[in-house]
């Protein structure tokens, strides 16, 4: 009898037992976005606002990294993350458009929803002196794309 029990043991309850626990890590795991199941106060999935694209936006100590820097003009929302160790904000100004999210601290996210019009756009940190520790980058709405890879060629001799 006990043979006999042991033997249904190792051919039913014990491949079920192993897929129950297979499935558990899978669900555990998560087919998730690759965001490490990070649980911020914004999702980053969302723009926030009907009708806009979504630009990313990672900083870190110190650097500022956009998902895109060359822009039609329109409606964007700016999907802030501070994936850095310090605290950090993201401003962006010109072409009459001044506005910027409030201070990150590390592991937070924002949106900031701006309508841009053609023209240059300084991005950067304006938290402490992190803009002149190299935290800022420039956007381009409307115009030609650049093929240089976004690299400013301007020399001030005209060519």
């Amino acid at each position: 009898m006990a043979t006999t029990l042991m033997t249904f043991v190792r051919r039913n309850v014990g491949p079920g037992l192993a897929a129950g626990a297979l499935a558990g890590i899978l669900v555990a795991c998560g087919g998730g976005n690759g965001d490490g199941g990070d649980s911020s106060s914004s999702a980053p999935e969302q723009t926030g606002e009907p009708g806009t694209t979504q630009v990313d936006v990672k900083l870190v100590d110190f650097k500022m990294e956009l998902s895109e820097r060359t822009l039609k003009a329109g409606d964007y929302t700016f999907v802030v993350k501070n994936d850095g160790h310090h605290d950090h904000a993201m401003e962006i100004e010109g072409s009459g458009t001044e506005q910027e999210t409030r201070t990150l601290a590390p592991g937070e996210s924002a949106n900031l929803t701006v309508s841009l019009k053609d023209g240059k756009y300084e991005v950067y940190c304006p938290v402490d002196d992190h803009k002149g520790m190299g935290m800022k980058t420039e956007l381009t709405v409307g115009g030609t794309a650049s093929m240089d890879g976004g690299t400013d060629t301007t020399d001030g001799n005209g060519y």
